[in-house]
């Protein structure tokens, strides 16, 4: 189903299913409502698509996504099921989002990424129930990382380019590019040659 129709663009043959809803309005206010969704979308039952992100070309969700707004999101990325992307992060190019999984509100996450079923992405270090932009901070997942099953990463976190996360690693500070990285919390273990 499509709502709000009028700030929904669609690109060439989008798959919709009927119980899936593109162009929720988000509660918050921001400045541009307007929904762009680039050609061949696939977005299956039960998943929602806020108004307010730019999505590129052949997206694919799996079954319960949610997609909230102020979202920009690249080409080639698969979300699977029951994974929810917060409001204002950045995802590149060729990434694969698994099953189960949570993106805080202002991740970023480079090209060529691969994210494991279960994995936590947190923003704040200190919730004190009080919400605050100005106290939130997303990780950064930058190009060709990987991250394992059920790991959860703190925020401001910078996980370097082609480095791995062993499941159920628990990311507490950097972790730099070309490096196998597991525990709780997580250690350098070895370079990823």
């Amino acid at each position: 189903m499509i709502l709000n129709k009028e700030l929904v663009r669609l690109g060439k043959n989008c798959k919709i299913d009927e119980t899936a809803i593109v162009g929720y309005m988000p509660s918050r206010k921001i400045s541009d409502l307007t929904l762009e969704i680039g050609d061949n979308a696939v977005i299956r039952a039960g998943s929602i698509v806020y108004l307010g992100s730019k999505i590129g070309e052949n997206f694919e969700t799996g079954h319960n996504v949610v997609i909230r707004e102020e979202n920009v999101i690249g080409n080639n990325v698969k979300i699977w099921s029951n994974t929810v992307i917060d409001y204002a992060c950045k995802i590149g190019n060729n990434v694969k989002i698994h099953c189960n999984c949570y993106i805080a509100q202002l991740t970023i996450i480079e090209d060529d990424v691969f994210i494991a079923p279960g994995v936590m992405v947190a923003n704040e270090k200190y919730p004190t129930g009080v919400f605050s932009l100005e106290k939130i901070k997303g990780p950064i997942i930058k190009k060709k990382a990987k991250i394992g099953i059920n790991a959860t990463i703190l925020p401001g976190i910078t996980i370097g380019e082609n480095s791995l996360i062993g499941a159920g690693s628990v990311v507490t500070k950097d972790i730099p590019s070309n490096t196998i990285a597991y525990g709780v919390p997580a250690k350098i273990i070895k370079k990823n040659e």
